[in-house]
């Protein structure tokens, strides 16, 4: 008989036998169905979730590093409050530029504010001042307009570029450029509007600010000398810790920290994220590979129980069959057969669900479409090793009916 030929009668025999058992059939199929699902579900999401995160960290920037002001406690009648150091200068900046390793440096500060076009008022903006090198260092450029320029910026010019969500809900459609905005009760030219960025590794929307001139934010917005943020971009990737390092050292001189006192500043990684976020995803992920293994180990036992069952239904079929002739092997090959055959039926349903459901998710949401062919093929595989696996000792179970014994029953 051919291979095709035999193929067909285990199939039509493996159908048969276990349309006796519809039920525990389904069962079984459902049990493997699940952790199929589950490890292309977990996986493909896994790995998604980790791309958004990487696209989060480069609309930021290169290789950059963000100094912060730190939160600070303070006293105040009596009562505790937290705010943030007021210790980071312009002149900090200019220090940084010193580091081996660093390429740019930008001072920058910012603070919420209402703004107002017409009749039409958002509260709680986030205006954000900045130097001309802006675009560079961020890698972020207006979409249509231009950026301010140097002699703006010395001037002391009221001049802004718009993010794109802050545009369009305050001018509906209409043209926002060479038009008057008021910054709280301060009349600014519209310059620009950003191109679309979104959030960034740090959770800012940047899409929803206004950026404008740092001296121009600096003496005629909240008349400070101190900023709250300075970009620094590193030349190298591989020099990111050694220079976050330095200016470490440097700053802590520069501000007189002593010995064992706490900095008044931070010095951020936004790759640091990354791996936050990734060792948050490889708790999810070992969660979701254990719920797998519990669903398969639940569809192996199901199967294991099924093909015992068919075993003791079909001892008279198998002592006729070893009698006039089978091997021991062509029994065994029969049975892993069909407890394959269940477990393959569920990975095949499993596989293409957890496909699907993937696609919709993605299409339905703003996560970057991550599908990965070899988790596929692990759970696929998985339903294969778990339908043999059960299928052994039934298999085994039914060589050791004679056919004596039978022919005597």
């Amino acid at each position: 008989m051919s291979l095709g030929r035999q193929f067909l009668l285990n199939l039509k025999i493996a159908i048969r036998s276990l349309c006796g058992f519809r039920l525990r059939s389904l069962l079984a199929v459902a049990g493997v169905f699940l952790g199929t699902l589950s490890l292309v579900i977990v996986a493909n999401m896994s790995d998604s979730l980790t791309l958004k995160t990487e696209k989060e960290i480069e609309k930021l920037g290169k290789n950059l590093l963000v100094v912060k002001s730190k939160k600070v406690k303070k006293f105040r009648f009596m009562r505790k409050l937290f705010t943030s150091a007021t210790t980071l200068t312009e002149q900090d900046a200019m220090l940084l530029k010193s580091i081996e390793g660093v390429e740019d440096v930008m001072p920058a500060t910012n603070r919420l504010f209402p703004v107002r076009y017409k009749d039409r008022t958002l509260n709680n903006i986030l205006v954000v001042g900045v130097t001309v090198d802006f675009p560079r260092i961020r890698n972020f450029y207006p979409a249509t307009g231009r950026f301010f320029t140097k002699e703006e910026d010395r001037a002391l010019e009221k001049v802004v570029l718009l993010g794109k969500t802050t545009a369009e809900r305050l001018f509906k459609g209409e043209n926002p450029l060479g038009k008057y905005i008021y910054i709280y009760r301060a009349p600014c030219r519209v310059l620009g509007v950003m191109e679309t960025k979104g959030v960034d590794a740090t959770g800012t929307d940047q899409d929803n600010q206004i950026i404008m001139p740092l001296r121009t934010y600096l003496r005629r917005f909240v008349n400070k000398d101190h900023i709250n943020m300075i970009y620094v971009r590193v030349r190298n990737e591989r020099l990111i810790p050694k220079v976050k390092s330095n200016i470490t050292e440097l700053l802590r001189k520069s501000h007189r920290i002593g010995t064992g006192k706490e900095d008044d500043f931070e010095v951020i990684d936004p790759k640091d994220f990354l791996t936050l976020k990734t060792e948050a995803l490889k708790i999810v992920r070992t969660i979701g590979r254990l719920a797998a293994a519990v669903a398969f180990v639940i569809g192996g036992i199901g199967i294991l129980s099924i093909m015992i069952l068919l075993v003791n239904e079909r001892r008279i079929e198998i002592g006729i069959r070893r009698a006039v002739g089978s091997h021991k092997k062509d029994i065994i090959g029969q049975f892993l057969f069909e407890s394959t055959f269940i477990s393959v039926a569920g990975g095949a349903l499993g596989v293409v669900a957890g496909f699907l459901l993937c696609v919709m998710i993605y299409l339905l949401t703003p996560m970057p479409f991550a599908i990965s062919v070899p988790s596929l093929i692990l759970a696929f595989s998985a339903s294969i090793v778990v339908g043999i696996s059960a299928g052994v000792y039934p298999s085994f179970k039914a060589t050791m009916i004679q056919p004596i014994e039978v022919l005597r029953e």
